[in-house]
């Protein structure tokens, strides 16, 4: 990140803050489910994957068994593909098991619009029909443009259109945090 966007940072949350909602979304999730039977997590690329996979490690600690993960490209799923200027980077949908009948949580970094969790259920279904899909974010914005609401949400912030809330992964060689973004 160069200079001049980083004093247009504001942080939100540090990196001990995100392992925090991380572990208590986990328990959450548990208890929401009665733990993990029939339970699987699927990570939206790319923030997303990375928190879906802190989720499974943090589950399988706890409940000593293993979680299904998935990861989930919904590129080809957006609506404003035909729209765009530059051509979509493309990347693998990930999902080792049949989604059919199991409960999944989809886990997203930012819930702003509503439109990329809209392609991702369309992607999901396109795999099969599962049981149950519920929504985790770690962040959500404000702003819906659709009725898409997350079942299990780190923190809630109330933003304007002009900021941007960036989500930051050691898994990409930065310090974990979450930040809002001004130019």
């Amino acid at each position: 990140m160069n200079t001049s966007s980083r004093s247009h940072e504001r942080l939100l949350m540090d990196g001990q803050e995100m392992a925090r909602t991380l572990t208590r979304i986990s328990h959450e999730i548990l208890e929401r489910n009665k733990g993990i039977e029939g339970l699987a997590l699927v990570g939206i690329r790319t923030g997303g994957v990375f928190l879906a996979q802190r989720l499974v490690s943090r589950i399988q600690q706890i409940e000593k068994r293993d979680v299904p993960l998935g990861e989930l490209d919904i590129t080809l799923y957006r609506d404003d593909l035909s729209i765009r200027k530059d051509q979509p980077e493309i990347r693998k949908t990930t999902i080792p098991f049949h989604i059919s009948d199991l409960k999944i949580v989809l886990v997203d970094d930012v819930l702003f619009t509503g439109r990329t969790i809209r392609a991702a259920l369309d992607g999901l279904m396109d795999l099969g029909r599962p049981a149950e899909i519920q929504l985790a974010v770690l962040v959500d914005r404000g702003h819906r443009q659709l009725p898409i609401r997350a079942n299990y949400v780190g923190k809630s912030i109330p933003t304007s259109r002009e900021e941007n809330v960036q989500v930051f992964f050691e898994e990409l060689g930065q310090d974990d945090r979450v930040s809002i973004l001004t130019s």
